[in-house]
C-alpha cells in the first residue's frame, strides 16, 4: 500500500493555540478524600454538543458463504509511527446520529454500503471511553452488516479525503485472534480496540461461552 513508504520526519511541541482537533488541558479536580490535585489530559475540540460522543468505530460484518468476515483497515498513524489494523472508524458531525456516521463512514472508507445492527439490549448503547487516563474521547461501537449480494456492493470504491491512504481487507471473524498476531508479527500495529475484540471472541472459545 502507498503508505508503507510514509515516516515520522520530525516532532516538535504544538501550542493549544495551533491545535485543530485536539487540545491539551490540565484539570483540576477534588480527590476522595477532599483534597484538590491536577491531572493533565486531552479533549478532542471537535465533539458535538448534540451527542454523547465524539467518534464510532463500526464493527461491519460481511455476509459471506463461508462464514462472516470481518472488514478491516491498514492505515498509517504519525503518533505510532507504523501502519496500525483497524475497524474502520470517524467522527460524529454535528447534528448527525452515531448510526447515521457509521454508514456514512463506511462507505467513505470502504465504498461499502452497510445495515445498522440495532443494539440487542433494546436500550441505548454504551459509551465507551478509549483512554480515560489521558483523554475525554469516548465513542460507540456500531455493529453493521454488509449484504454482498447488493448491487452497491459488487465494485466497492471508497471516497478518502486528500492525505488519506486506506487499505480494506475482511478477516474471518474465527480467525481474527491469531490473524491479529500473524500481522503484528509482520511489523503491523493492532489497535487497542480491535485487539480488545479479538481477545475477547478468543476468551469465548477458550471459556465455551
Amino acid at each position: 500500500m502507498a503508505s508503507q513508504t510514509a515516516r515520522v520526519t520530525g516532532r516538535e511541541p504544538l501550542e493549544n493555540k495551533d491545535a485543530k482537533w485536539i487540545s491539551l488541558e490540565k484539570i483540576t479536580y477534588q480527590d476522595q478524600n477532599g483534597n484538590e490535585r491536577s491531572w493533565e489530559g486531552t479533549r478532542r475540540t471537535t465533539k458535538p454538543k448534540d451527542s454523547l460522543v465524539d467518534a464510532i468505530q463500526i464493527v461491519a460484518i460481511l455476509e459471506k458463504a463461508t462464514g462472516p468476515e470481518l472488514l478491516l483497515e491498514k492505515q498509517y498513524r504519525p503518533p505510532a509511527d507504523k501502519i496500525v489494523v483497524e475497524f474502520p472508524a470517524g467522527l460524529v458531525d454535528a447534528g448527525e446520529s452515531p448510526e447515521n456516521a457509521a454508514v456514512r463512514e463506511l462507505l467513505e472508507e470502504t465504498g461499502y454500503v452497510g445495515t445498522v445492527i440495532p443494539d440487542r439490549s433494546g436500550g441505548p448503547r454504551p459509551v465507551l471511553h478509549s483512554s480515560p487516563a489521558s483523554s475525554s474521547s469516548c465513542n460507540y461501537v456500531i455493529h453493521v452488516k454488509i449484504d454482498l449480494n447488493d448491487p452497491a456492493n459488487q465494485k466497492p470504491k471508497s471516497q478518502l479525503e486528500e492525505g488519506e491512504f486506506i487499505e480494506c481487507f475482511s478477516v474471518p471473524l474465527k480467525d481474527l485472534y491469531m490473524e491479529c498476531r500473524a500481522l503484528e508479527a509482520q511489523g503491523y500495529a493492532i489497535d487497542g480496540k480491535l485487539g480488545t475484540f479479538a481477545e475477547g471472541l478468543e476468551m469465548s472459545k477458550m471459556w465455551r461461552i
